[in-house]
């Protein structure tokens, strides 16, 4: 029998041997054109179901976000339009909630396969740009942006934009680049779908039009088919969709205009310069990350020294100048005009509004050409990502229970609006004996009554002039309605009038809740309510 001695020295060497494998693996994988597709689809099915598991323990102690309960209901009923938004996002979520329960950790796994599907599509668009490892690099810097990981969890039409406009810019790139007439229609209908997403893709459908204009070799695409069957195929696709406008008398610009219209310069400045620090503040995360992966010392040497290895003189064979140049513009047309677009009609400028806009940051940063990216690098910022992704997991519980224990009276992020669907259920199935067919009260507050109760009732929103079209008063008197008022909310005394004027019959109850999450008591919230039976 014999014994193998093995030396600290040669473990460390084994152990560095090994790393130097993986890093090899990782480089050729996303090199080959064969496993590079493999690599990237794993890599976005492991990002979604990691940081699902992360959301599912993060919001532990909270109820769904409305905009979620929002989406569900408009999927209970498939429209074209659903008074504020156009109806893609209502469409994928009914037909996803047909196929997985209704439950939190459902809604979080769809954001994030939202976001992986966004990944793999952002990817096919950097190998039109960049070579494949330049184009593998670019993903894993976008799964480390705050937005496709823990700032994405909640699923709405921004979210869905993060799919829709990488499909737009695809297209634009195959159009621009073929100049055929089936690439037109790719484009045309690659449009429509991102107008059915949000009207707010308008900025970036202008700025394909603007890169469209400004590129070189716009003459050569302006004179192919491909733009003007693209104009043609997107006016027809939208056309059930502009009929639905009509009928409803444009209501969603009437809720872009009644929201969003803002009086005061100094708010609007105020807000367009929150805007500007948020997302950048955002996009400073991954930007630090890739800089740590690429510019790390070899060998420890002095960060000046390694940093100097990232650049290089020349072009880059990596890089396809021509279609670098589109993305550069398509990207700095979507940064500067929707603050400068604020500033000058004094709109109300959301935080929210740059989710969908920056996808384009990373590879417009890869694509510069002196720019070196060596093939250790995409093991470095792929054993960032895991790191960072695990380490979140692993905080996720204490993370949720420092925050309920810190704000134990935030009522808006803590109310038990899930416990309440259940008792309201439960009451009126004791009454009647039916099922609940339309919830009256806020978006905050009747959106998630329909998400968590077992009968899924109809939202309606007392006075709201962009109603989604789910139910109408008329209905709700017919089928009968529980009316909700949230005795914490500023609207509390319009809210009262509403249920007193319509519901003069309705049996009046109090109901109190309260959400205790590992021991950690969260806010006490009086519900007023009003119970109208139906009609006889």
């Amino acid at each position: 029998m014999s014994t193998a001695l093995f030396s600290p020295a040669k473990s460390r060497m084994r152990r560095r041997f090994t790393v130097r494998r993986l890093a090899a693996w990782v480089a050729a994988s996303a090199a080959n054109p064969k496993t590079a597709p493999w690599l990237v689809t794993g890599f976005a099915a492991a990002h979604a179901v990691l940081w699902t598991l992360v959301l599912c323990n993060l919001k532990a102690a909270q109820d769904v976000h409305m905009d979620v309960a929002e989406a569900f209901a408009w999927g209970q009923k498939f429209q074209f339009g659903y008074g504020k938004h156009p109806p893609l996002a209502g469409w994928i979520a009914g037909l996803w909630f047909r196929l997985f329960p209704v439950a939190d950790w459902s809604t979080y796994l769809l954001a994030m396969t939202t976001l992986g599907c966004g990944l793999v599509v952002c990817w096919r668009i950097a190998l039109r740009v960049v070579d494949r490892r330049r184009a593998f690099f670019s993903v894993v810097m976008l799964a480390l942006y705050p937005i496709f990981n823990f700032k994405g969890f909640k699923y709405n039409p921004d979210l869905l934009q993060l799919v829709t406009l990488p499909l737009l810019v695809l297209a634009y790139l195959d159009a621009f680049e073929k100049r055929s007439a089936r690439a037109g229609l790719w484009l045309g209908l690659a449009g429509a779908l991102a107008l059915m997403t949000k009207y707010w893709v308008l900025t970036m459908i202008g700025a394909v039009g603007l890169a469209a204009l400004l590129h070189p070799d716009r003459l050569n695409f302006l004179r192919s088919p491909a733009p003007w069957v693209a104009i043609a195929t997107l006016a027809i696709a939208m056309i059930p969709h502009l009929l639905w406008l009509r009928e409803v008398d444009f209501v969603p610009l009437t809720y872009a205009g009644d929201v969003y219209g803002l009086e005061s310069r100094a708010q609007n400045f105020q807000l367009v310069l929150g805007y500007i620090a948020h997302n950048l503040g955002l996009l400073a995360v991954p930007g630090l990350l890739a800089a740590l992966a690429l510019c790390w010392p070899a060998r420890w040497r002095m960060p000046p020294a390694s940093a100097t290895r990232v650049w290089s003189r020349g072009a880059h064979p990596g890089v396809n100048l021509p279609r670098a140049i589109n993305v550069w513009i398509i990207q700095i047309i979507v940064a500067l005009g929707p603050p400068l677009g604020a500033l000058i009609f004094t709109v109300y400028m959301k935080t929210d509004w740059g989710i969908s806009l920056f996808f384009l940051v990373p590879l417009t940063l890869l694509a510069i050409p002196a720019l070196r990216v060596r093939k250790i690098a995409l093991f470095r910022i792929a054993a960032i990502w895991l790191v960072v992704t695990l380490a979140v997991l692993a905080a996720s519980p204490l993370i949720a229970e420092h925050e309920i224990e810190r704000n134990p009276n935030a009522s808006s992020t803590y109310a038990l609006k899930s416990g309440l669907a259940r008792e309201l259920t439960e009451a009126w199935h004791a009454r009647f004996n039916t099922r609940w067919a339309v919830v009256a009260g806020t978006t905050e507050i009747g959106e998630p009554v329909t998400f968590y109760s077992p009968d899924h009732p109809a939202p309606f929103t007392p006075g709201e002039v962009w109603s989604s079209g789910l139910t109408s008063l008329e209905e709700a008197k017919r089928l009968g309605f529980i009316g909700i008022c949230d005795t914490t909310d500023y609207r509390l005394a319009v809210c009262e009038a509403w249920m007193n004027e319509n519901a003069p019959q309705a049996e009046r109850l109090t109901m109190t809740t309260q959400r205790f999450f590992h021991g950690f008591p969260g806010p006490r919230t009086p519900w007023k309510i009003w119970i109208a039976p139906p009609a006889k």
